[in-house]
């Protein structure tokens, strides 16, 4: 979608050209929102009045509250290092912001802003009572030791603990941030406050108020929403061959389900390259890799000499060179691009299923659906995360404890759910199998009722 996008509204025409001035130089915030701003077109046609008069899409563009601040720490040679952190308090109508931190020398506001945009619909759709937030730093946790690690952790939650609490706005994990981040986030914090408000903060260790099934939550969720999309259109997710761009969490635990259904996932990437295992990644090895050993994905080879890898030297990321019939970006926003979207096409991919945020530019999610690629949206198909996080939230509420089984269930309760929403959705308004526009309607629908109901605020 390009920045000269244009509208059958004037209002949101009017609308769009206001936030091209005042955001001019946030770019990703401005894509995430002209993607939104684009599917809600029939539904704003219909409601333009109403909408006008509360200046509802003004609103909704335009974060409650954004907080920057200060972090500074001591490395383990004794010299004061300085970050910045930030917390984006976008939308609260239907209950307390709900959104991760993330640790990545990339962050910066504009990144910030399109997350916590993008948390509002999707902590809508799971149908729990949640608004949408982010925060996070340009602190690289990479090649830190422990030490400092937690020495930012309590520095960054010194201030980040004067905005939070488990009524108000609940952090948890994402890029950079783990269950040993969490960790120290949550100790300051409880030292700060001396008090144990549990629900503060989610992704904890199962030790101090933690869930199961946290961890595999968005792997999980994205591949309950996969078999969903694909048998409305009669495809069976069984003997599909499946690559998967990235090897962290969310890739971990969507080949790990991937699998578990019968599907063939034969490719997995990090920054520097790909492996291609013919025969079926071997799930343990990575593993193995990643989550003990925070290795590179080359060292696969070590272990499986029958697999090959493949280095990143183009534009176009290593993996999406390997043929598939289902592809699921699970790495970071914008790895697939129009380019690398009409290579896909031209391989003969069914569909995509967007693990990460926004792992897809406009114009490559354009570029699919009018090539009926079947699209799973990162903010519908990637909720399980933030879905269990509120689960946690539920049992660290009523002092209780669920077994992986029962938090399990409801995951794949509440994404079968959210597929129903986006189908609804598509039926309803005639989209023609575009649930990227559904997931959007679906939660704005919701969300806008809220915020008309509560006034201008």
């Amino acid at each position: 979608m390009n920045s000269m996008v244009t509208f059958k509204s004037s209002y949101l025409q009017q609308v769009i050209e206001m936030a091209e001035k005042k955001n001019s130089n946030e770019p990703e915030f401005m894509q995430a929102m002209k993607e939104v701003l684009c599917s809600l077109e029939p539904l704003i046609i219909k409601n333009e009045e109403e909408y006008k008069r509360n200046s509802l899409i003004e609103r909704l563009i335009e974060p409650e509250r954004i907080i920057t601040f200060r972090v500074p720490w001591l490395d383990d040679k004794g010299q004061v290092q300085v970050n910045r952190g930030y917390r984006v308090q976008f939308n609260g109508s239907i209950g307390p912001y709900k959104g991760g931190l993330r640790f990545h020398p990339s962050v910066n506001q504009s990144i910030m802003k399109f997350l916590a945009f993008e948390q509002i619909f999707k902590n809508a759709l799971t149908g729990l009572p949640i608004g949408g937030g982010k925060g996070g730093s340009d602190f690289d946790p990479k090649g830190k030791s422990d030490m400092e690690i937690m020495k930012f952790c309590q520095s960054f939650m010194n201030e980040l603990q004067k905005h939070i609490g488990q009524d108000v706005d609940v952090p948890a994990g994402d890029i950079g941030v783990g269950a040993r981040e969490i960790g120290y986030l949550f100790g300051q914090f409880r030292k700060i406050r001396n008090t144990y408000e549990a629900g503060v903060l989610t992704g904890k260790g199962i030790e101090y108020g933690g869930s199961l099934a946290r961890k595999e939550a968005t792997g999980y969720g994205l591949m309950y929403f996969m078999r969903e999309m694909l048998k409305a259109n009669n495809i069976s997710i069984s003997g599909k061959k499946i690559i998967i761009s990235g090897s962290g969490n969310v890739a971990i635990y969507a080949c790990e389900k991937a699998q578990q259904m019968g599907a063939n996932v034969i490719a997995m990437s990090d920054s520097s390259g790909c492996i291609f295992d013919e025969n079926g990644i071997n799930l343990s090895v990575i593993k193995d890799l990643k989550e003990v050993k925070r290795a590179r994905i080359k060292e696969y080879l070590n272990y499986v000499p029958s697999a090959k890898y493949f280095e990143n030297i183009s534009e176009i990321p290593s993996v999406y060179n390997i043929e598939a019939d289902i592809v699921l970006p699970c790495a970071t926003q914008n790895d697939i691009t129009l380019k690398t979207a009409k290579l896909l096409v031209e391989q003969g991919v069914i569909a995509v299923g967007e693990g990460a945020n926004m792992p897809c530019t406009n114009e490559a999610v354009e570029y699919f659906i009018e090539n009926k690629v079947l699209i799973a949206p990162g903010k519908a198909a990637n909720a399980g995360g933030v879905a269990t996080s509120a689960l946690e939230m539920s049992q660290n509420s009523i002092r209780d404890f669920w077994t992986f089984e029962e938090v399990d269930r409801k995951l794949e309760m509440i994404m079968v759910n959210i597929f129903k929403q986006c189908q609804n959705a598509d039926e309803k308004y005639n989209l023609g199998i575009n649930y990227v526009a559904g997931a959007n309607i679906a939660a704005f629908e919701k969300i806008s009722k809220a915020m008309i109901a509560q006034g201008i605020i």
